[in-house]
């Protein structure tokens, strides 16, 4: 599924114009859904934390016993080489995908040293600066590490986001604020999430239900050398209404505010804009790639 336009992929050792076919019809990727990917992003000739998210795919195919065939580094060079088609002025979606193609056990178990591999760069804008959205509550929860993958950025947990979505659209909401399986607030469907409270940022701890995002990372270590208190703890529904601002961080989009969750609604806060500042500050700085 392209979501974005002016597409290449690196399949089977070479650049490809366009979404082309990578999968078979009897690939354990596509009946038995044993496949991994990791996004970054291109905008104005930088790719933050890149070799971040090429690390983290590798580590995802190990998590679900299918086998990493490409090192993060020689990743980085597929990528940066992909990305030289791409101007300053467009921005762009990166994703490395690994599937399993071989079987055992019956088909059900992936075989080993049986893996797929593709990047696919996607021409995708950055959302606008205060594109908001807002959040409602969700009947469906965060898996936990012993019912499913949830150390991994895989395909296969996708689904329980897609059901946790449609939801919140049929209520009119834009996304889903999930409850782990103790009832604690975990992220969103699509994104961690962080709220303020008297000029203190706070997220919920990583708890093993979900993933504690790249991007998650970077805000909080941008927030904390800029002197803000930033606390990691156990965050029920009512204290996301009871908040100041509330606001999302993932690779897609780095930061979405928040504008209401349910009733409770919020303003795009100074703190939003700060951490949005603190993070094109850092990603410019931080070298350019292409």
């Amino acid at each position: 599924m392209a979501f974005g336009r002016n597409i290449r992929t690196f399949f089977e050792g070479k650049w490809h114009d366009g979404d082309i076919p990578v999968m078979r019809a009897a690939d354990h990727g596509i009946w038995q859904g044993s496949s991994v990917f990791d996004g970054a992003r291109l905008f104005e000739g930088v790719a933050p934390d890149l070799d971040h998210h090429l690390s983290r795919v590798n580590r995802s195919a190990a998590a679900l016993m299918i086998t990493p065939t490409v090192s993060a580094e020689d990743m980085l060079d597929i990528a940066r080489d992909g990305l030289r088609a791409y101007g300053r002025d467009q921005a762009v979606y990166i994703r490395p995908m690994y599937w399993a193609i071989d079987g055992s056990d019956l088909g059900v178990a992936p075989a080993e040293n049986s893996t797929g591999f593709a990047l696919c760069l996607e021409e995708v804008p950055m959302p606008a600066k205060d594109a908001a959205t807002t959040l409602c509550r969700t009947r469906f929860r965060r898996p936990v590490l012993e019912d499913n993958v949830c150390n991994a950025k895989a395909g296969c947990l996708y689904p329980n986001n897609a059901r946790m979505l449609v939801e919140a659209r049929s209520k009119g909401f834009g996304n889903a604020l999930v409850a782990d399986a103790m009832g604690n607030v975990a992220e969103t469907a699509t994104a961690n999430v962080f709220m303020v409270r008297d000029g203190v940022v706070f997220t919920p701890i990583a708890n093993g239900t979900f993933l504690s995002g790249i991007t998650r990372a970077r805000h909080i270590a941008n927030l904390r050398a800029d002197g803000v208190e930033v606390v990691e703890g156990v965050l029920t529904f009512d204290d996301f209404r009871d908040a100041d601002e509330v606001f999302l961080s993932g690779n897609f989009a780095k930061v979405t505010p928040v504008k209401a969750f349910e009733d409770r609604e919020y303003q795009v806060g100074p703190m939003t804009r700060r951490v949005r500042d603190l993070y094109w500050d850092w990603a410019l700085t931080t070298g350019r790639i292409v």
